[in-house]
């Protein structure tokens, strides 16, 4: 079958489905169960000897390495008074640092600054308390589809 093989069961077209997934939330969201894995596999770069330094193979390297580097990392944005900085700092020090930016002041003067880090995705919640409890605010989290490092 090709397609949408978990909804199968659901149409009786089939009593068990074998499928291959990496995280199972497709069969999660279609109540499915695994009920054994069958096999487990990896994905293998293989090339000839003459082209391992050709442009495209290194492309392609660079490719799956940024997605397993994107792997359980997580893309927090905020903004924080520009006198707590160095506090927000400590939390999130990123990777070589959190990138900062100059906030446009509002009608008030209050100088804020935007930040941007990249942090693990089990401690994003700890992380955020943290980083409200040093007055950062507007504080965004998003997936990572690729990071090359």
């Amino acid at each position: 079958m090709t397609g949408a093989t978990e909804l199968t069961p659901h149409v009786d077209m089939a009593d068990a489905i074998v499928d291959i997934t990496s995280t199972g939330t497709t069969l999660k969201v279609n109540r499915l169960a695994v009920i054994d894995d069958v096999l487990d596999s990896s994905v293998r770069l293989f090339a000839r000897p003459d082209v391992v330094d050709d442009p495209k193979v290194e492309q392609v390297l660079t490719a799956f390495e940024s997605v397993l580097a994107a792997d359980g990392r997580r893309y927090l944005m905020m903004n924080a008074p520009k006198d707590r900085l160095d506090q927000v700092k400590d939390v999130i020090p990123g990777l070589g640092g959190p990138t900062v930016m100059d906030v446009e002041p509002d009608g008030d003067g209050n100088g804020m600054v935007a930040v941007h880090a990249v942090v693990d995705e089990r401690d994003v919640f700890a992380t955020i308390g943290e980083l409200k409890a040093v007055g950062a605010s507007g504080i965004l989290v998003t997936e990572i589809e690729r990071l090359v490092e």
